[in-house]
């Protein structure tokens, strides 16, 4: 099965864009941009209240993982469809798929089925302007035994 939305013409401004409007609809106080020296945004960074206060999240979108993908599956005869591998198909990919997990996340949260630090944990941003799962993969934060 190809990946999701490989097909997809949608500009990322329109993607960002449409992000952007899910965000403030659904109460973030302050969302910004974080980009590669190259002009391309490499995260979406917001704040939202929590019980525990004003918590940063940063989304990132990793364009170069999903190219990988995408050529992979170019190679696959088992995979059907004409698939476009290049960086700016596998960036504009790469956004659909964020903003499609953010609006199911939404969804479930609007259902009053989880919290939304339950949604957001892993993007929450340390004190180091790390996200917690990068502290947690580079050994700075430990679980439990």
């Amino acid at each position: 099965m190809a990946l999701k939305n490989y097909t997809t013409e949608v500009l990322i401004n329109k993607t960002i864009s449409e992000i952007h409007l899910m965000l403030a609809d659904h109460g973030a106080r302050k969302i910004m941009f974080d980009y590669f020296s190259d002009g391309k945004i490499q995260a979406v960074c917001f704040s939202i209240d929590t019980p525990s206060g004003e918590r940063g999240i940063k989304l990132p979108a990793n364009a170069e993982r999903v190219l990988e993908v995408l050529r992979r599956q170019k190679e696959n005869p088992r995979v059907r469809g004409n698939i476009i591998d290049t960086a700016e198909q596998a960036e504009r990919v790469a956004w659909r798929i964020v903003k499609d997990w953010l609006s199911s996340q939404l969804a479930i949260l609007e259902t009053e089925m989880v919290e939304i630090e339950q949604l957001f944990l892993p993007y929450m941003v340390t004190r180091s302007g790390q996200t917690l799962y990068e502290a947690y993969c580079g050994g700075t934060l430990m679980l439990p035994e």
